[in-house]
């Protein structure tokens, strides 16, 4: 495993152009994304009644707004808005996980990096693979939302909510955790000419060991934040927020040596 940590960590320095690139990206979709939700919920909350407000006060309050979601359609250009951005967002990820993982398996063939060919050689295989995988993790909150939902409404203590919501949770995360790994397997097959389903072959047979370096590097990332998090709170002031802004970049060049470190993982294994 250290040597899989250590090759990653290789490949993703030799990307670094394409970490920052990625950081910008998600730094422009973080702004877009606040001040959409911002403009929605802003006004939404000035409507609130003032300080102090009485029970019947915050009951009109919210049973006004129950009606104006549910009984009008001032919703609905938000909803097509927040769904046009989710669209936007899932056609560009899929773009750049195909420059990266061929730009990875040619660097460690030949040592260059190959983002913009990578591009255009396998978006539609990536994108394919890529919205395969978002519509089976989604597919169980058809069913799990809604007992969610009535979990919540007919739970009387947050003990009681919590063990009725928690299984479903936890097997949701966990059949999402699968999935991706195994379309992960396959998009690097399809960049680094393997085939989709041998790739996919490879990562059941090597499954544990797969599986083991992804939670390695999630759990060094999740180590990394909670270390930015301590040092914020222990040092409050300008030293932290410049800490917590530059922990972007850090998280994503953690995400980057991620995928590097699962790429070797896997190609380094026999079919």
């Amino acid at each position: 495993m250290k040597i899989h940590v250590k090759q990653g960590w290789q490949l993703a320095v030799k990307h670094f152009y394409l970490v920052i690139l990625l950081f910008l990206y998600q730094l422009l979709w973080g702004f877009f994304l606040y001040r959409f939700i911002d403009s929605v919920v802003s006004p939404l909350l000035r409507r609130y009644p003032s300080s102090y407000p009485s029970d019947t006060a915050a009951q009109l309050f919210l049973t006004e707004a129950q009606f104006q979601l549910f009984k009008t359609d001032l919703i609905t250009p938000y909803v097509w808005t927040l769904g046009s951005l989710m669209v936007i967002r899932m056609l560009l990820t899929p773009l750049f996980n195909a420059g990266l993982f061929y730009s990875l398996n040619q660097t460690r063939l030949d040592g260059g990096t190959r983002f913009l060919e990578g591009i255009r050689k396998n978006w539609k295989a990536v994108v394919l693979l890529y919205w395969m995988e978002s519509v089976l993790s989604l597919a169980p909150a058809w069913w799990l939302l809604p007992r969610g939902l009535d979990a919540l409404l007919e739970s009387g203590s947050i003990p009681e909510l919590l063990g009725a919501v928690l299984p479903g949770a936890g097997l949701w995360l966990l059949w999402g955790t699968v999935l991706h790994l195994l379309f992960l397997a396959m998009q690097f097959g399809a960049t680094s000419g393997e085939g989709v389903f041998r790739s996919l072959w490879k990562a059941l047979r090597n499954f544990i060991s797969f599986a083991a370096i992804s939670l390695i590097m999630w759990g060094i990332g999740a180590a990394a934040g909670l270390v930015v998090t301590s040092l914020s709170m222990l040092w409050a002031g300008l030293f932290a927020l410049i800490l917590h802004q530059g922990y972007y970049l850090v998280k994503t060049l953690m995400k980057v040596w991620t995928i590097a470190a699962q790429y070797d993982c896997l190609q380094t294994k026999q079919t």
